[in-house]
């Protein structure tokens, strides 16, 4: 169990049937009245956050929620199956539960697979991922001093805005976070 008094950033916690992480919490001591702690939190399946307040000596039952190292081996028919690398179980995954940030994700690839009592709610790819540029408009020569983006398709079917001087076929370093391009790799 764990009070409201006792949130730190990080902590997760069940709550009527659903399971949050607190973002953001702050203590409050108004001058008049009771204290409170005041609280930013998502719920770790829908992803939604909203802001929350509580009386610092409610209790809440803890959520431990399962982070495992797995490897992305393939898709079939709507469905994403990944490998436990240590009893190399296959567990199938629902496009539905996939991050939008999936797409920069390529077969045999390490990814966390996020779950709660047993059921997948999310994925974590890795934060930079290098992939090769299957296909863009050609590169010319003198085109590194302006700051203008052209659209380029990835191996993995993504689309990312990349330099005028990027050719087809070069691989580049992709921020899954936020789907911007970094470097050349």
């Amino acid at each position: 169990m764990i009070s409201a008094g006792e949130f730190r950033n990080g902590a997760t916690y069940e709550e009527d049937g659903n399971v949050y992480q607190i973002v953001e919490f702050q203590h409050v001591k108004p001058g008049k009245g009771a204290a409170f702690v005041r609280t930013k939190i998502r719920n770790v399946i829908t992803g939604a956050i909203i802001d929350k307040s509580y009386n610092p000596s409610e209790k809440f039952e803890n959520a431990f929620v399962d982070r495992r190292d797995m490897e992305y081996s393939y898709n079939d028919s709507g469905l994403y199956y990944f490998m436990d690398k240590e009893t190399y179980e296959m567990i199938p995954v629902a496009t539905a539960d996939l991050p939008e940030n999936f797409k920069f994700v390529k077969e045999n690839t390490d990814v966390k697979v996020l779950s709660y009592k047993g059921k997948v709610f999310g994925i974590e790819p890795q934060f930079f991922v290098e992939l090769v540029i299957t296909q863009t408009d050609p590169g010319f020569k003198g085109n590194t001093a302006t700051n203008t983006l052209k659209p380029a398709i990835l191996e993995t079917g993504a689309e990312v805005r990349v330099p005028l001087f990027i050719e087809e076929g070069e691989k580049i370093r992709v921020d899954t976070r936020t789907g911007e391009y970094m470097e050349r790799a």
